[in-house]
């Protein structure tokens, strides 16, 4: 599973397609350092998600994702193309939020449902097992 956390604020506005090219005006100038590094690496920005394994379990890979966002999604596949990043991080030049197969929040205000109405999301606590 594949896991990528991410402020609701944003979710809102970027919905329904995250991609690093919409939002270059507003990165700061160590966010821009870092995009030309991915981009002098890859080719392109990609967008950053944790890939869970024996070693690396989901509990982890969304206490992660946490201190990028309230809100987790996570995916059982990733459309082609991807590229491994580190050992257990993964990009992708874009990513269809509507794709995901799981949400899980820590912000109680977020209308989940109003975006993913058909998509399991947790509120309270991390998600020990997946449906």
């Amino acid at each position: 599973m594949f896991y990528h956390g991410i402020k609701w604020e944003y979710v809102c506005r970027e919905y329904p397609l995250l991609s690093p090219r919409r939002t270059v005006n507003a990165k700061k100038e160590e966010q821009m350092l870092d995009r030309l590094h991915l981009i002098q690496q890859f080719g392109l920005e990609p967008i950053h998600l944790l890939e869970d394994d024996d070693s690396y379990p989901p509990e982890r890979c969304i206490q992660e994702c946490l201190a990028f966002g309230d809100t987790v999604f996570m995916f059982k596949r990733l459309r082609l193309p991807m590229w491994q990043l580190s050992s257990h991080e993964v990009g992708v030049e874009v990513l269809d939020l509507r794709t995901c197969s799981y949400i899980f929040t820590s912000l109680h205000e977020a209308k989940v449902e109003e975006l993913f109405p058909s998509i399991p999301c947790w509120r309270d606590q991390i998600p020990i097992k997946f449906c």
